[in-house]
């Protein structure tokens, strides 16, 4: 099955990028959908590899698994198929808690959160539905729970990402790799 619903041609991958995607095969046993369907273009694939990684790997003040949260959080709310399962199981993973990652892909605010990662999803989707109310207050509330400025931005960062990624999932019918689903669905011993 194509990853995405366009016949778009894979380009001819230089030595970098089949590196990349050796080492995704090495690691998680798959090259993820998402790169696939970007690699009709070296660069455009190049750019997005590279802020993904910057964002959700790079050292942050945000966890690997917050910045997971904020990435299912608002895929939650625009509905996006591929994010909520490829970065559902990532929750799953991270956290060793299958019951939170489903949480977090039906409804966040069901999950127990604390306080820190409640304001961070909180504005991750505020600044998803409706950016122009997001306002000082806001930023205030994160700092209240301990948020540096780094942090804010890394936090709108993701959100921003995200965004942009689940609509160009949404319109080009990505479909995740069925490993995603069967991936941490059992707590971590």
């Amino acid at each position: 099955m194509p990853a995405i619903a366009l016949g778009l041609a894979p380009a001819e991958l230089d030595v970098p990028t089949q590196a990349y995607f050796d080492k995704c095969v090495e690691k998680i046993g798959f090259v993820p959908n998402v790169l696939a369907a970007y690699a009709f273009d070296m660069a455009k694939l190049s750019a997005f590899s590279a802020m993904y990684n910057d964002l959700m790997l790079a050292p942050s003040g945000l966890s690997k698994l917050e910045r997971e949260m904020i990435a299912v959080a608002v895929s939650s709310v625009n509905r996006c198929y591929y994010c909520l399962t490829a970065h559902g199981a990532a929750v799953r993973q991270l956290s060793g808690d299958p019951i939170l990652g489903e949480q977090m892909v039906m409804n966040y605010r069901a999950a127990r959160l604390d306080a820190r990662q409640r304001a961070m999803l909180d504005f991750a989707v505020k600044l998803t539905e409706r950016p122009h109310e997001v306002e000082e207050a806001d930023r205030d509330g994160l700092r209240r729970v301990g948020l540096s400025e780094r942090d804010i931005w890394d936090v709108a960062a993701v959100t921003a990402f995200f965004n942009m990624s689940n609509r160009i999932a949404a319109a080009t019918d990505m479909r995740p790799n069925e490993a995603y689903h069967a991936q941490a669905r059992t707590p971590a011993a």
